[in-house]
């Protein structure tokens, strides 16, 4: 149905101010993903880039001379996910590891994310790599473990902390409509009220109450005229 009578325009409008809404408040999940350097590619355009992990830490068997990363952040999919920052390479990671009968090295890049991705009150450390020594037929999460403790993980072994970092928290949803700069503590708390409890903002009741208003006015308006 086309919107040709009088009334039928503010419901429209009504519901597209309801979508858009909706849009703006896509949700998005704060989470450590897990990536992979790929630096035996063909072309120098995909050479020593980072792919999206096809497997999780916990099942993947690096080789020696791998580098694999880390980066904690808030994104809706792996297709939008941030990448690790940083462009140290396996010779620079382990550079004072010297190879070993029995062993494997690992390089690692962990990144601990930027505060507009950070939990509530919480600051991320400093980006940092480290070049785990394991047995030849250890997964990235024993690598992981031998040199970033503490980490944590939940009751369906989803990595959620490494190194201790964030100390709650495991893959929460977040407003898709949060800050991207850190703000003070009573603005991030009266974003919270507005937008991150999945409740309506502000702006969208002032906008519903609007187009309700409007719509009152179109109705009594038609009535004046027929009568």
């Amino acid at each position: 149905m086309t919107c040709r009578r009088l009334v039928l325009p503010v419901l429209c409008l009504l519901l597209a101010v309801l979508g858009t809404a909706g849009q703006a408040q896509a949700v998005g999940y704060r989470y450590w993903s897990f990536w992979d350097r790929n630096s035996t590619a063909d072309t120098a355009d995909t050479a020593d880039t980072w792919v999206y992990a096809t497997q999780g830490p916990s099942t993947a068997r690096p080789s020696d001379g791998d580098v694999q990363g880390f980066r904690f952040s808030v994104s809706e999919d792996s297709k939008d996910s941030a990448k690790p920052r940083g462009a140290a390479d396996f010779a620079t990671i382990c550079a004072k590891t010297p190879a070993r009968e029995g062993s494997k090295r690992v390089g690692l890049v962990l990144d601990f994310g930027t505060a507009a991705d950070a939990p509530s009150g919480s600051t991320p450390p400093r980006p940092r790599t480290a070049c785990a020594r394991v047995d030849d037929d250890a997964t990235t999460a024993d690598a992981l473990a031998a040199v970033a403790k503490p980490l944590r993980y939940d009751t369906n072994a989803l990595l959620c902390a490494i190194a201790g970092y964030p100390t709650t928290g495991c893959g929460e949803p977040v407003a898709g409509n949060r800050p991207k700069t850190s703000a003070s503590p009573g603005a991030e708390a009266e974003s919270k009220r507005g937008n991150g409890n999945g409740g309506p903002s502000v702006g969208l009741l002032a906008g519903i109450a609007a187009v309700a208003a409007l719509g009152a006015a179109v109705v009594w308006q038609a009535r004046r005229r027929r009568g």
